[in-house]
């Protein structure tokens, strides 16, 4: 099924393409985690006993959308670019500074791919943007070779500097030529390269950052099924590379636990865990999201020699934009995922609003990952925001993650 869905955009018309480890055991948020190995003992919190919240859940049920807005560049610029205008239905809201607000300015974007002197793409190979001595950008290549390396990406808009003599430096080897910069105004150019490279190990992190908070329990028993589903999956179908799967499951400040974190093991480890989860907490819309995201790097021991590393931010509710430090957070984060080469996939649940969207696409661009999206074709939870996207395929949610994974590992 397909469908296309440009939200606010009635004005207009656009066509579609396309670490730290944790010792064994660890205090964090008044709770106690033990070492992943131990983690099917995990005792759950008072009122949690990995129930269901009365829905039982089924794997297969929920549905969902995908949109990558680094193959649809040219549609991603006009919305960064287009003005706000008119109101009700003819309104075209801002949607250039929802992704200010998060302070991520995509206006200098170089496309890097990186392929050996067979013409194969190279893997995990580190990527820097330099500007004379100074590193501006450093991300790895994904298992197809590409890399997106930003400038200014904390400017606010208007204020970019020149793109002049920017140079690429792979695995400390200077590149010769200048790089070619992308703008909201120009079509997406890719700067190939070509390197003699060690090839990464044949294995892959994915991790599986949760919100649990009380607002995600329309659709939490049916997404823990869906997880499992797809570790089950996964995990059979991945009999050519090592696979590690890990998972943090989040709430918010005040709650009974902030992050609770199981480190990367076996996908049989990993379903232990989630099993045990529930919703509950929560309050205002904004959840932990910086605190997510910090601990993900922290806690989980992500392996810079694998080929891929995944990071699936599922959750219905922005991070606390209003508070001190937090948008400085984020970005803090989010530079490190582009440095260790982790892709964030985020999955935008019901109650999402369009703030939280561009957030989660923000997170997609700059990290080299894609933007999925549930949708109502379920029946499953409340209604689900409509994406600002172009045409896009409905599919079942463990399926299209199922695909993703393999697409991003093999």
């Amino acid at each position: 099924m397909k469908k296309t869905i440009i939200a606010g955009l009635a004005l207009i018309v656009f066509a579609s393409c396309s670490m730290e480890s944790l010792d064994s055991g660890y205090m964090r948020d008044g709770d106690y985690y033990p070492e992943a190995a131990d983690v099917a003992g995990l005792p759950a919190s008072p009122g949690e006993g990995g129930g269901d919240n009365g829905g039982g859940g089924q794997a297969g049920v929920i549905t969902a959308g995908e949109w990558c807005d680094l193959d649809n560049w040219d549609f991603w610029g006009h919305l960064m670019t287009i003005e706000p205008v008119g109101e009700g239905e003819q309104q075209i809201p801002d949607y250039g500074k929802m992704a200010a607000d998060w302070g991520f300015n995509t206006a200098r974007r170089v496309a890097v791919h990186v392929k050996d002197a067979n013409g194969d793409p190279v893997a995990n190979a580190k990527v820097e943007l330099l500007d004379g001595n100074d590193v501006l950008w450093t991300a790895r290549t994904s298992n197809k070779g590409n890399a997106q390396l930003w400038k200014d990406l904390s400017a606010p808009k208007g204020q970019e500097s020149g793109t002049e003599g920017l140079k690429v430096k792979i695995d400390g080897v200077l590149q010769e030529g200048d790089a070619v910069v992308s703008t909201f105004a120009s079509a997406a150019a890719v700067n190939e390269y070509t390197v003699t490279a060690t090839a990464p190990e044949k294995s892959a992190d994915v991790a599986f950052i949760v919100d649990a908070t009380g607002s995600m329990g329309d659709e939490i028993s049916f997404l823990k099924q869906d997880l499992l589903s797809i570790l089950q999956n996964v995990r059979q179908s991945q009999s050519g590379v090592s696979l590690r799967t890990g998972a943090v499951f989040y709430r918010d400040k005040g709650d009974n636990y902030v992050t609770r974190v199981d480190n990367f093991n076996t996908p049989e480890k990993t379903s232990a865990f989630i099993k045990k989860q529930s919703a509950d907490g929560g309050g205002d819309l904004p959840e932990a999201v910086h605190t997510a995201l910090e601990v993900s790097l922290q806690s989980l021991s992500w392996n810079a020699k694998a080929r891929a590393r995944m990071a699936f931010l599922i959750l219905d509710a922005p991070a606390h934009i209003d508070h001190d430090g937090v948008v400085e957070s984020l970005q803090k984060s989010i530079r490190l995922f582009s440095e260790s080469g982790i892709r964030i996939v985020p999955v935008l649940c019901s109650t999402g609003d369009k703030t939280t969207e561009f957030m989660c696409r923000d997170f997609a661009i700059v990290t080299g990952g894609t933007y999925v999206f549930l949708t109502d074709d379920s029946g499953v939870g409340e209604s689900h925001l409509e994406p600002t996207v172009g045409e896009y395929e409905v599919e079942k949610l463990n399926e299209l993650i199922c695909r993703l994974i393999e697409d991003y590992i093999q």
